[in-house]
């Protein structure tokens, strides 16, 4: 049997994906690169934005002919395009499984409907013979228990739900013995994590005892074989002092976060329900950078919310010209059904939207280059992950792309320093020291 997977989203959606694909490896399964040679189709979906949105229903319908070929291969929809399922058979009546986000056993029961002879036990006998990823994403937590205005993900996602320490440390340790050398640990409000677990540091409210990311941080840098680690995303008013300050200790937590803003404007901050003003904003950031002054910050915006004015967009404008990120997502707002912020007026025409979101491009591209070109001529470690169009490829611990050349051996999973030569926006260039 064979399975074409195709992803589209946040990273929690891809690290569901690796999940879902090792599941049914070990079922059986083989991975094909077209849909068209596959028994099972799993398209793992995201209507964060109404752009990935129509994405999807244009993925779906272009299957429609295929599936009408083939009655007899599977097709499944999975992740937050999943919500009312009753209305969705309705809608896509050629669809055979429609399965909610991070539902993996769903993806397995279906998949095992078509093996003849297939018993549950049978799993453990069958290892998958492809090769590890070097660097991975790992789920920590799901869902969220913040109320953003705009967010889809809670009301597809639900609260959120933290997984145990002993558990994920575990599941580190397995894949650090099958060749990984970075993970990223995931969750929709990734610095919230341990909130909702009974575990063994601080007593809650109630007197239990319970873990934190800072906890969780410290027992995977432990992990034999990991050189390194990663956090996201993490919303700016559950990032503690303790846990800026463990990630600044700890020598294999990379020099890397991702705290998204949103908006540079106090009066839009209040109406998307993100729980903080701008000052408090600007004093985390520096909080940050004065424990690991070498930090790599990114930060996510909205432009056009409903009721933005210039003078507001020009604040969040401004707020980046100062704080100087090292990444900007930048995204026009589009309502999201079912969410509060869609009974505000979408009143910014689409084509303010797009100059906002245009000139946040441009200004990012400016302070990126102006950025990345004070390391030129200086060395860089850099965790090779493999060749991309013929040149090696890595990235540094403050996660920037790096290209080098070298005909020698496999440098895939190395840490090695390289000299940069050229410097641009998106990537840079060097020679191996």
């Amino acid at each position: 049997m064979n399975y074409y997977l195709w992803t589209i989203g946040c990273q929690m959606n891809f690290a569901d994906s690796r999940q879902a694909a090792e599941e049914l490896d070990k079922i059986g399964f083989r991975e094909v690169d077209r849909p068209q040679d596959a028994d099972l189709i799993l398209l793992n979906t995201c209507v964060v934005r109404q752009s990935a949105e129509d994405k999807v229903v244009g993925r779906l319908t272009s299957l429609l002919g295929l599936k009408r070929r083939r009655p007899e291969m599977r097709l499944a929809l999975m992740g937050c395009f999943v919500n009312e399922i009753p209305a969705l058979q309705d809608r896509y009546p050629w669809v055979d499984a429609f399965i909610k986000p991070s539902d993996i056993a769903s993806v397995v029961e279906l998949a095992t409907q078509q093996v003849v002879g297939y018993e549950q036990s049978d799993a453990q006998y069958l290892v998958p013979e492809t090769q590890s990823s070097i660097s991975i994403g790992l789920p920590i937590s799901y869902g969220c228990d913040h109320l953003c205005t705009y967010c889809i993900v809670r009301l597809r996602r639900g609260p959120e739900l933290s997984r145990p320490v002993d558990e994920i440390v575990a599941e580190v340790g397995g894949l650090a013995r099958r060749g990984v050398k970075e993970v990223t640990l995931l969750g929709q409000n990734v610095d919230s994590y341990g909130h909702d677990l009974a575990g063994v540091d601080r007593r809650d409210a109630r007197g239990r005892w319970r873990p934190d990311l800072a906890d969780l941080l410290t027992a995977v840098h432990a992990v034999e074989g990991l050189e390194r680690i990663r956090f996201l995303t993490s919303h700016p008013a559950d990032m503690t002092a303790r846990l800026i300050e463990t990630a600044a200790r700890l020598p294999r937590v990379c020099e890397h976060m991702e705290v998204p803003v949103q908006s540079g404007d106090d009066a839009i901050l209040r109406r998307m329900g993100r729980g903080y003003s701008v000052a408090q904003y600007r004093d985390l950031v520096a909080r940050i950078r004065q424990a690991t002054p070498s930090v790599g910050l990114a930060t996510d915006v909205i432009v056009g919310f409903p009721g933005e004015t210039e003078a507001q967009f020009e604040a969040t404008y401004r707020l980046l010209e100062d704080l100087r990120f090292d990444m900007v997502h930048v995204a026009a707002y589009s309502p999201r059904p079912g969410t509060p912020a869609e009974r505000l007026a979408d009143d910014i025409p689409p084509a303010e939207k797009e100059r906002r979101r245009r000139a946040v491009d441009e200004l990012q591209e400016r302070i990126v280059g102006e950025i990345n070109a004070h390391l030129l001529g200086s060395g860089v470690e850099v965790l090779v992950e493999g060749r991309h169009k013929g040149r090696w490829r890595g990235r540094t611990r403050t996660n920037k792309l790096v290209f080098f050349d070298v005909d020698e051996e496999d440098w895939t999973g190395q840490l090695i320093q390289v000299r940069i030569t050229r410097t641009g926006p998106w990537s840079m260039q060097g020679k191996v020291e």
